[in-house]
């Protein structure tokens, strides 16, 4: 069975044919061949989902999804938070990016300070 799919490389779109192979087959998926490509591409504006962390002992974890510096924390042990409440800003490269409450509750604890550098997979705080 063959398959569009649209690839997005530096700025460019390309529409890129696949085969898709059996599931029994142990060959990668080969690409068959490029049908198109444009100049621009479509922006994505969907906001990012949230990390998923499983619950431990005593709360859910907010788990940083990249490295970067803490920038703002907007938070306080304490603090009540709805799911998908911003509560960190990490920056990276220039760019901030907001991390969110994957669930509702309050701040159990705070793991992190502004200016702290943290790194992929780092718990930064708890909710309970």
């Amino acid at each position: 069975m063959k398959k569009t799919l649209r690839i997005n490389l530096e700025g460019k779109s390309y529409d890129v044919e696949v085969e898709v192979l059996d599931g029994n087959v142990s060959s990668p998926v080969a690409v068959a061949s490029v049908a198109s490509a444009s100049a621009t591409s479509a922006p994505v504006n969907a906001a990012p989902a949230p990390v998923a962390a499983a619950p431990i002992a005593g709360g859910t974890p907010v788990v940083s999804p990249m490295m970067g510096l803490v920038f703002k924390t907007k938070v306080n042990v304490g603090d009540k938070v709805s799911a998908n409440q911003e509560v960190v800003v990490l920056e990276a490269m220039k760019m901030e990016t907001p991390i969110y409450a994957p669930v509702a509750g309050t701040i159990a604890s705070i793991n992190i300070k502004e200016q702290d550098s943290v790194s992929e997979g780092q718990v930064l705080m708890i909710i309970s």
